[in-house]
């Protein structure tokens, strides 16, 4: 991915000639919405003309506007936060009305992508295995966090990686071919979540994913895969999505082991109570 524009503007912007900073201002104030102008647009709102437009995208290495448009897209799809200057939120009442049909439109696209028949083998995987390991990292280490915690309420020999400061290797080798490994891998993953999705197909180990569109390239290397829409009305990605699939599933599998699962259930609340680890 070429070098993020908006980093371009701002370090080459003393370069830049008067009318030429005039469209680098209006579009570091407006990048969000980058990708929905059109060159006339930026020209039409800076106030330049249309030829300065296309002599500073050619400045900054573009071949075109379209070239531009694309690597905006390509930012967001890929998780990059970028947001107006201008409140993309709303004001008032509406900032809850658009987040609210953000949420809604998100949860009713990832659960509208999951058959019923890969939801019940997905969780009969969770329920039959004997060991499961639930990772993340980054953004995706509370989901897989908090996921394990449902899990652990419902059933035993739950393990979250990456351990704080400890390796994987220790942990993967620990694993049989009938264990099941959740991964939570959404967008902006680090370099070695590719090595171990790798690692864990080359060693036949059966994987769940659950990640937004871009984890669609592990599709061939996981037994199956959950969709979550992240998208926000502004910068900052909603996990609001995965939470609640992570809910659903949690509800699914304690549903099917109902008698074992109502009984450790009991079991942690005493324990909890004898720990006096939770408020009243």
């Amino acid at each position: 991915m070429q070098g993020h524009i908006g980093r371009q503007l701002q370090q080459r912007f003393n370069e830049l000639a008067p009318q030429e900073r005039r469209v680098a201002s209006f579009i570091l104030d407006h990048f969000e919405d980058l990708a929905v102008y059109s060159a006339a647009d930026l020209a039409r709102l800076s106030g330049v003309s249309k030829a300065t437009v296309t002599r500073l995208f050619r400045r900054l290495g573009y071949a075109d506007f379209k070239a531009v448009k694309a690597h905006a897209r390509e930012l967001r799809h890929y998780g990059v936060p970028l947001a107006a200057a201008s409140d993309a939120l709303g004001e008032g009442a509406e900032r809850f009305a658009r987040h609210l049909a953000r949420e809604q439109e998100n949860l009713h696209r990832c659960l509208e992508r999951v058959s019923a028949t890969g939801f019940d083998a997905v969780v009969s995987a969770l329920d039959a295995a004997p060991r499961l390991a639930v990772a993340g990292y980054r953004n995706s280490y509370p989901l897989a966090l908090h996921f394990r915690q449902q899990l652990l309420q419902a059933r035993s020999g739950v393990a979250l990686w990456p351990a704080p400061n400890q390796s994987l290797a220790e942990e993967i080798a620990e694993l049989d071919s009938a264990a099941v490994v959740v991964l939570f891998g959404f967008r902006r993953r680090p370099r070695v979540f590719d090595a171990l999705v790798d690692t864990l197909a080359a060693r036949g180990q059966r994987c769940l994913l659950i990640g937004d569109v871009t984890a669609s390239r592990y599709d061939d290397r996981v037994a199956w895969r959950l969709e979550c829409p992240l998208d926000s009305v502004s910068a900052f990605d909603s996990y609001a999505a995965p939470m609640s699939l992570i809910c659903l599933l949690a509800n699914a599998l304690l549903h099917r082991r109902l008698a074992t699962g109502r009984a450790r259930i009991d079991d942690v609340t005493a324990l909890y109570e004898s720990l006096e680890e939770l408020a009243p």
